[in-house]
């Protein structure tokens, strides 16, 4: 099975995924953090995701997500995103969600924040609201 060439540097961003307001974990994910930090999975429920309810065409849908911390560049960001170096802290133990971004060879981020530190000139420009 060849693997696909991917067309972006998780490096070179500053973690724009990261800030999304629901990162979705799953039991396994649990799971898999639980074993990470050495802890029960009552543990890292309580201490590192929240439930999170929402309406989805007029049918609410409960998720747990991961929990967030203030941070410079975006309003908040997933509680386990190094806000220095901008990486994730927790990369092996990361949920399936992490894992699966972006599902394709290109990431939509990416190729703007590319585009825009081209137009400034500024290799180190992070587009923001």
């Amino acid at each position: 099975m060849k693997s696909k060439k991917l067309k972006y540097n998780c490096l070179k961003c500053p973690g724009y995924c990261c800030s999304y307001d629901r990162i979705e974990v799953t039991k396994k994910d649990i799971g898999r953090l639980a074993n990470h930090f050495g802890q029960s999975e009552a543990e890292v429920k309580k201490k590192h995701l929240k439930k999170y309810k929402h309406d989805d065409n007029g049918v609410l849908v409960k998720e747990i997500i991961l929990k967030h911390k203030k941070d410079h560049i975006y309003t908040s960001v997933c509680k386990f995103l190094n806000r220095k170096s901008r990486s994730c802290t927790i990369y092996t133990a990361r949920p399936s969600v992490c894992r699966e971004y972006p599902d394709s060879s290109k990431c939509g981020y990416y190729e703007f924040l590319k585009f825009e530190r081209k137009q400034q000139e500024d290799k180190e420009f992070v587009p923001t609201l």
